[in-house]
């Protein structure tokens, strides 16, 4: 915070904080009601595998990637941006938090293979996409700004 003749103001292209919070929330909100729509979609049953979540994870992860290529190196973007999009609508949209709870789920049903496959390839699937995010967007988007 900078001090000008009697009052508070903001360093150039800083937001100002109170917004962040609302753009959080809301993205969050968005990101969150788009994953349970799918998991209501696409319910796994109890011993069958999470596609739904799985899917929200993968999808969201790539989408991660892509968003901080676009809006880190593409283009300039509003500030508010990342917090609504990274933070809020893909952090709401991932549940890693419900993987694990399927993880324990499936093994409390002795379905040790599918609890073992869902947690390693979720693992393997999220950091693959979020490579891919990054570098399929640095292909394509950075080769058409240049």
């Amino acid at each position: 915070m900078w001090i000008v003749r009697g009052g508070p103001v903001r360093p150039p292209g800083r937001p100002a904080r109170w917004p962040v919070p609302v753009v959080v929330s809301a993205g969050g909100a968005l990101g969150a009601l788009a994953r349970y729509g799918l998991g209501r979609a696409y319910p796994s049953g109890r011993t069958g595998f999470p596609w739904a979540t799985f899917g929200v994870n993968v999808s969201g992860c790539l989408l991660v990637g892509v968003m901080v290529v676009l809006v880190t190196e593409a283009f300039p973007a509003h500030p508010l941006v990342r917090p609504f999009v990274g933070t809020g609508v893909l952090g709401g949209y991932t549940t890693f938090s419900t993987a694990m709870v399927d993880v324990a789920r499936l093994l409390g049903e002795r379905a040790t293979g599918t609890a073992l496959a869902y947690l390693f390839g979720t693992a393997v699937a999220a950091l693959a996409a979020v490579y891919l995010g990054v570098a399929g967007t640095r292909r394509l988007a950075l080769r058409r700004t240049r």
